[in-house]
């Protein structure tokens, strides 16, 4: 196996020497998306609709290897105030089915951009 180095145009590019994730095999790993909106390059207002955006991001990275939501295995979120975690949850399960990823949820002290939220996840295409 190799790995691929993953890009697509619909999810806001890396901000630094990274990629937007890689593949390797069946699985995939996604680089931390913020909440920003690919037309604008900037982050959306608000926790709410930094979090929309950031799963968008994530969509159509997903998207641009055949993915889905439902091949999402485990995210790692990452907000800027642990206060939000009621928001954050509250749009976070509207991407998902019952059959929820595994999860971390943990405050840092700050996010690039200023942004509110970042998520990453692995997912793996199913057999």
């Amino acid at each position: 196996m190799s790995k691929k180095i993953i890009h697509t145009s619909d999810a806001p590019a890396a901000i630094g020497p990274y990629s937007q994730a890689v593949k390797f095999g069946k699985y995939l790993f996604t680089s931390g998306q913020l909440g920003i909106i690919p037309a604008k390059g900037e982050l959306a207002e608000g926790v709410e609709a930094q979090t929309e955006w950031a799963l968008r991001n994530l969509g159509a990275i997903l998207n641009e290897n055949n993915m889905s939501y439902d091949d999402v295995l485990k995210t790692t979120v990452f907000v800027a105030d642990l206060a939000d975690f009621a928001r954050v949850n509250a749009v976070y399960q509207t991407f998902f089915s019952d059959a929820y990823p595994a999860r971390s949820c943990v405050q840092v002290a700050a996010l690039p951009k200023g942004g509110l939220v970042e998520i990453e996840c692995i997912a793996a295409k199913k057999e």
